[in-house]
């Protein structure tokens, strides 16, 4: 098949549609539930690292359940909280990297988390995928893209870009794709990685986007 050229407007008005019938990304659909403050997506986005999304999702309404902001979470122990999120894995750190977070925000701004990337970032454990995860979900600005698993393999697999890691394709989006589409990709990418565009054997035959996609390191298709 001729490739035409990469017109990533199209792609993601084409994923759009095609992502519609499938779970929306966890974080996305926390915030739709009422959960979407700066406090509860970056600990949502906390629960979801090596977790996935149908084990995060839960877990983290479970926990809000209990204590939803900065100042009810300082109630509780490490202990209490690794009780309440013990499905996520690494349940036990993230309990103390959520409590502590929690301290910070109530003793240094009043119990509320500021719309701030160098803050959310000087967080142990908060790199950028959730500082800007948590800056386009909670505050509605898309300062940066958050790139996880899906993100970088599909759009290194259409050839939009080339790079090795999450982190150099952070910085090679950042510098590509149309500002508008920064918070978008990442809640379109997750549910197209998870169900089409899959780690192992993609569904190239029904993509939407096989016209323009490169195909870069695929060796089998369904």
């Amino acid at each position: 098949m001729k490739k035409r050229p990469f017109d990533v407007d199209a792609a993601l008005e084409r994923i759009e549609e095609a992502v519609a019938p499938y779970p929306k990304a966890a974080l996305f659909e926390l915030a739709e539930d009422g959960y979407g403050s700066p406090f509860q997506i970056l600990v949502g986005c906390i629960l979801s690292i090596r977790t996935r999304d149908e084990v995060s999702l839960p877990v983290a309404k479970r926990l809000f359940a209990v204590a939803k902001s900065p100042e009810e979470m300082t109630a509780l122990s490490v202990d209490a909280i690794e009780d309440l999120i013990r499905a996520s894995s690494f349940h036990r750190p993230k309990a103390e990297q959520i409590l502590a977070i929690a301290k910070r925000s109530v003793e240094e701004f009043a119990g509320e988390l500021p719309c701030d990337f160098d803050t959310l970032t000087s967080f142990r454990g908060v790199g950028p995928k959730c500082a800007n995860l948590t800056l386009g979900i909670a505050c509605g600005h898309g300062a940066g893209i958050g790139v996880d698993v899906h993100v970088h393999r599909v759009t290194n697999r259409w050839g939009y870009v080339a790079a090795t890691t999450p982190e150099k394709t952070m910085a090679a989006l950042h510098a590509k794709l149309p500002q508008q589409h920064w918070v978008r990709i990442n809640a379109l990418l997750v549910p197209f990685g998870k169900h089409i565009c899959t780690g192992v054997r993609p569904k190239c035959t029904t993509c939407p986007v096989l016209d323009m996609c490169r195909q870069v390191g695929v060796t089998e298709t369904r």
